[in-house]
């Protein structure tokens, strides 16, 4: 009897908790060889591949993996590659926002000099598909494909974030563009090269993508959320951020939506003021924002994308088992039952 209670022995394929994929990775990148010559362009390499963070995104190609009943450990260069392209991303990002720290250390760019983090950035993007050249040449193609996609609408996200800067005239479709681009492309490309190196269906593939994408928007939206209304003790950033640097997210641009002409350019006004003491401007915001129903709508779709991401498992061909354990990981990423 090659079935049991409706599922085909092959789907009873273990998996493991999130602790464990960190562990697996983490064992995996301490083994890889980046001490090489010279050292000043390989030195920063190793520090910020060092410096730690969650690993999620390397964790996410491990755990689609073996989703569709493959051993994690034919998905570690995929990770690997994932990882060192986040880390490229992050040394580029912290030149163009003249970053200090990184992960409470001092920056690469700051620790060397300015030259050896954009040269070492370059390296760290080189490297990142030269992982790929560990997989048989379909599968090789395919996580190169979607690698050079992802890599292109990361750093057009990135222009697009700079762009909104200096403009007044940002629309919701746009800012959501800009995130989806940044931050979840990179969360959905994480999620279906695991796939990929699987060999699931393409439909499987597809929706594991739109699972990471909209479970990626969700977050970015939950992150701006938080940067204004999250608890200091257990953010890990600095609460008011975002106000503090006049960005324009989710929270502000529907508050400008919902408010009065008068509310609105009050915000608009407070949006252009660079503060020694930025205490009075964060509560003044913040009070818009809620009066407004900007903290509400803000709930709302980080709701609604969650469920979006949701829905796409009821359409993927694997046991409920392995839906629990995404669905919960999604739960637990969104910091709550939902």
């Amino acid at each position: 009897m090659n079935r049991i209670f409706g599922l085909r022995k092959s789907e009873f394929h273990f998996m493991h908790d999130i602790s464990q994929y960190q562990d697996f990775f983490i064992e995996y990148l301490n083994k890889q060889d980046i001490h090489k010559e010279p050292k000043n362009l390989y030195e920063p390499i190793e520090y910020i591949l060092g410096l730690g963070g969650k690993r999620m995104r390397p964790v996410l190609t491990l755990m689609a993996a073996e989703v569709f009943n493959t051993d994690y450990k034919v998905a570690l260069p995929a990770a690997m590659a994932v990882e060192v392209f986040h880390n490229f991303s992050l040394v580029h990002d912290d030149i163009m926002d003249d970053a200090p720290l990184r992960r409470g250390q001092v920056t690469v760019h700051e620790k060397w000099n300015l030259n050896t983090g954009i040269l070492s950035g370059d390296t760290m993007l080189i490297l990142a598909y030269q992982y790929f050249e560990q997989y048989e040449p379909a599968v090789f193609r395919d996580l190169a494909k979607l690698f050079s996609k992802t890599a292109l609408e990361v750093c057009e996200g990135q222009q697009w974030d700079v762009d909104f800067e200096t403009r007044k005239d940002v629309t919701i479709p746009e800012y959501l563009k800009m995130i989806e681009y940044k931050t979840a492309v990179l969360v959905a490309a994480a999620m279906k090269m695991g796939a990929i190196v699987a060999k699931s269906s393409e439909k499987d593939g597809d929706l594991i993508y739109d699972f990471g994408l909209n479970l990626g928007l969700a977050f970015q939206l939950q992150d701006d959320y938080l940067d204004a209304f999250g608890d200091p003790e257990t953010f890990g950033k600095q609460v008011g951020g975002d106000i503090i640097e006049n960005k324009k997210t989710y929270l502000y641009l529907k508050a400008l939506e919902f408010s009065s002409a008068e509310k609105a350019s009050e915000l608009e006004q407070l949006f252009s003021l660079q503060l020694e003491d930025n205490s009075e401007k964060i509560e003044t915001a913040k009070a818009i924002f809620n009066e407004s129903g900007a903290s509400k709508a803000t709930q709302e779709a980080i709701e609604m994308y969650t469920f979006k991401a949701f829905d796409t498992l009821e359409k993927m061909d694997i046991n409920a088992e392995k839906k629990d354990i995404l669905r919960t990981f999604g739960e637990n990423l969104m910091g709550r039952k939902v």
